[in-house]
Order: C-alpha cells, then sequence, then structure tokens
C-alpha cells in the first residue's frame, strides 16, 4: 500500500482496486487474528454475545467486500483489453470511488442483515463455542430455536455474495479470453493472459476456500474441517495475495526495492 502510494506510476485503477483489497484484508485479518492470539495465551476464553456479534459483522462486511472488489478488478481488467483507448475515460477516478463505495456499503448492507437473523435467535445463557471466531456454523449451533427457513435465509445472502460476485468474475474472465485470442500480438496476448492470471490465482484460492464452508451441506463433523479452511481463508490467504500481486509484477518490485531502500538509507545504523 505505502509502495502504491509513493510511486505515481501506480496511481492506476488497477492498484487502486489492490490498494483497497489489502487494506481490506489487513483489515479482516485483524478483526480474527488478535482475539485469537489473546485465547490461545489465556486460560478464560470467554466471549460476551455482544462482542461475538461486533466480531462477526466486521468479518463479514470485510469478506464480502474482498468479494466485491475482486469482481471489480475483474471489470477493471475487461475494459483495460476490451477499451484500452477509452479506459481512462471509462475507469476515472470518480468511478472507481463509486465500485468501492458501493463494494463496502453492499458488504455493510449483507452483514447486517446475516448478524439480525443470527442473534434473533434464542442462545443458552452460556455456551462453548467449537471455533476460534464467531463462524456462522459455530454460533447457530448454539441456538435451540434455529429452523430452515433460517438456515435458507443464511444461504441465499452468502451466495448472494459469493456466487453473484464469482459468476461475474468468470463471464468478465470468458470475455478477456476472447479478446486475447483475438490479438494479433503474441507478446500481447502473454502480458494480457500473464495479467489475468495473477487475478485468477487469488480468485481461485479466496473463493474455494469460502464456497468450501459457506455454500457446502453441514453435519455434526464438519466443525473441524471448518476451522481448518476458516485458518486458511483468515491468515493464509491474505498472506498470499501480495505475494500473487507484487512479486511476480516488474512495476511493483520497483517500487517495493525503492520503499526498501529508502526504509534501509533513514534507518539509524550502530
Amino acid at each position: 500500500m505505502v509502495a502504491i502510494k509513493l510511486n505515481h506510476n501506480l496511481h492506476t485503477p488497477t492498484y487502486f482496486f489492490l490498494c483497497g483489497l489489502s487494506f481490506s484484508e489487513t483489515c479482516t485479518t485483524m478483526v480474527i487474528t488478535p482475539r485469537m492470539l489473546v485465547d490461545l495465551l489465556s486460560e478464560s476464553k470467554t466471549i460476551s454475545l455482544p462482542e461475538r456479534a461486533t466480531q462477526m459483522f466486521l468479518f463479514f462486511v470485510l469478506g464480502a467486500n474482498n468479494c466485491l472488489l475482486l469482481a471489480a478488478m475483474s471489470y477493471d481488467h475487461y475494459t483495460a483489453i476490451h477499451s484500452p483507448l477509452h479506459y481512462t475515460i471509462l475507469m476515472t477516478q470518480k468511478i472507481c470511488f463509486q465500485l468501492m463505495t458501493a463494494s463496502c456499503v453492499t458488504g455493510i448492507v449483507v452483514s447486517l442483515c446475516i448478524v439480525l437473523v443470527i442473534f434473533n435467535l434464542s442462545f443458552c445463557d452460556s455456551s462453548t463455542v467449537k471455533h476460534f471466531f464467531g463462524d456462522i456454523t459455530s454460533v447457530v449451533s448454539l441456538a435451540w430455536d434455529y429452523t430452515f427457513f433460517q438456515k435458507m435465509v443464511l444461504l441465499a445472502f452468502s451466495a448472494f455474495v459469493l456466487v453473484g460476485s464469482f459468476i461475474f468474475i468468470m463471464i468478465s474472465c470468458v470475455f478477456i479470453g476472447s479478446i486475447v485470442m483475438r490479438l494479433p500480438s503474441a507478446q500481447g496476448r502473454y502480458e494480457a493472459f500473464s495479467t489475468c492470471s495473477f487475478h485468477l490465482t487469488v480468485v481461485c484460492i479466496h473463493y474455494g476456500f469460502a464456497g468450501f464452508v459457506y455454500l457446502r451441506p453441514k453435519d455434526s463433523d464438519s466443525f473441524r474441517e471448518d476451522m481448518l479452511m476458516a485458518v486458511t481463508y483468515t491468515v493464509l490467504t491474505p498472506l498470499l495475495n501480495p505475494i500473487v500481486y507484487s512479486l511476480r509484477n516488474k512495476e511493483m518490485k520497483i517500487s517495493l526495492k525503492k520503499v526498501l531502500g529508502n526504509i534501509c538509507r533513514f534507518s539509524p545504523r550502530w
């Protein structure tokens, strides 16, 4: 994020969305990991219902925002390849900001609906959550009035964000592929596929784990698998995304070297 901010050559819509995605994923990790570390190091692992609801709300806001930002980035890639001469007109700073704001607002609305459905259920006074954070399955399993209708409502909200944005991304990729295959230059085809392959890698990692947790049928033995997948998409995926987007990108590598060089130059030497 600092490298993008300091390098004026990276002040483009693509890196604007990448900066927003990096910030959102950092916040996602900060919502989950500090509390998890505190629980690991303390004997008392209690958390109140309002604290659990707040953590769940923030996590789903940021998670939905990540999905919708990946969809916005797919649209940005499609526009850059389909209309390169009109790209600066079609993807202005105002439009980029509107897409970013729409992702955030949609995430807030969907997450608020999910949290309201879950925390209007009736819970026992003291319960053990089989998870390191307030995920849907681990919390609703403690409610005694969780019905099939509420389950379908939660599934619909999850599918709206995950499946809806994933379909949009796949449609963009199909159009991008059809355009790239018609490019006369082999070098142009390579550069276009190279750029899209980085994005598609992140999409597959992100949606693969999230879809496995939130869209598959649940049973009594799925808690352990869900917890393992949750560690992956709350810790591992945010770690991999900067590597995929930055260390395979020449412009980002040059900018990162400049930032690290400035840090070393101004750091105190003993």
